[in-house]
């Protein structure tokens, strides 16, 4: 049976998961909502099955609705997903979680009371090269990990394809740290467990609205040094870089989904075989979201796991840790 999904948001990520739950086939697409009268018009034109709504609480009381989907702005993820445990709906969420951690504390330990499914849409989550190596740490193929290196930048920040997004170039809710650095230290402790922040810095434009510029931090999973060195500005292509470095063996993830390896010579691809790797791993998501709801075994991130990723990105931000 289908699983019935409500939206709340219909931007970006509310469309990028339509489409793809929609080429899936396992989902019902049931209901939808966004503030913006345009966005609601759009989806009920390209989703003629589509009910939109003009309120939230519509999509939550609807009982067609297994899963409410959040793609709103992270400060409103808190309440919407409690309005949602409320009504007994289980939750999948965009990250960040949310901004204000104490809140976000509160939200967890709340689904944990109520026992309602929760879950945090963090792609390397079901990414087969965050797979392969996890499986290959786990196995002792790499030997002991000496260091782990992420190394971002946007030119410019945010993307030209967010750009209608303008709260993601403000510090109150956006910045890169928060939209993909969070994607790499999720991954950071999926692969080598809980991190601990040693050290931050973070540079911020003169004014008190706009986001971050350049961040420097350290963190360390059991020992294991990891330099986490994030900006934006100048000119050239976006750098998303990820590597984990083994005394037998290191990994090099690149761009999210191009995998590469070596023992001591030249990078060497993996995962070749695989035609579209950014696709594919939005099937396997999303095949991860229907065994998740089914109580299968899955390697979704839960609200825990988001929380955890969320105190450590407040305080890259904050230097208050």
């Amino acid at each position: 049976m289908a699983l019935g999904i409500g939206f709340i948001g219909l931007g970006i990520m509310g469309n990028r998961m339509l489409t793809n739950m929609s080429v899936h086939g396992g989902f019902d697409l049931i209901a939808a909502w966004d503030p913006n009268e345009i966005a609601r018009s759009a989806a009920q034109k390209t989703y003629p099955s589509l009910t939109v709504f003009e309120s939230v609480e519509e999509i939550i009381r609807h009982p067609d609705v297994d899963v409410v989907y959040i793609a709103s702005p992270p400060a409103s993820h808190r309440d919407y997903a409690l309005a949602a445990a409320d009504a007994g709906k289980a939750v999948f969420c965009e990250k960040p979680l949310g901004i204000d951690v104490e809140q976000s504390r509160e939200l967890v330990a709340a689904f944990e009371q109520k026992n309602i499914l929760n879950a945090v849409n963090y792609p390397l989550a079901n990414s087969q090269a965050a797979d392969l190596m996890k499986a290959d740490i786990d196995a002792g193929k790499l030997g002991k990990i000496t260091s782990v290196d992420v190394r971002l930048h946007f030119a410019p920040w945010p993307r030209d394809w967010q750009q209608d997004a303008t709260w993601l170039s403000q510090r109150a809710e956006g910045g890169f740290v928060r939209e993909v650095g969070s994607h790499f230290i999720y991954l950071t402790e999926r692969l080598l467990g809980t991190a601990e922040l040693l050290n931050t810095c973070a540079i911020y434009p003169e004014d008190d609205i706009s986001c971050e510029t350049n961040v420097q931090a350290q963190l360390a999973c059991d020992n294991v040094p990891v330099s986490f060195h994030a900006s934006a500005g100048g000119v050239g292509p976006d750098v998303v870089e990820f590597t984990v470095w083994g005394e037998k063996k290191s990994y090099r993830l690149t761009m999210w989904d191009q995998l590469y390896s070596t023992t001591g010579e030249e990078w060497k691809r993996e995962l070749s075989e695989i035609d579209d790797a950014r696709q594919h791993g939005y099937m396997r998501g999303l095949d991860n979201l229907i065994a998740w709801n089914e109580g299968k075994e899955c390697s979704i991130a839960s609200f825990a796991d988001a929380l955890s990723v969320q105190e450590k990105v407040e305080a890259i931000l904050s230097g208050e840790f």
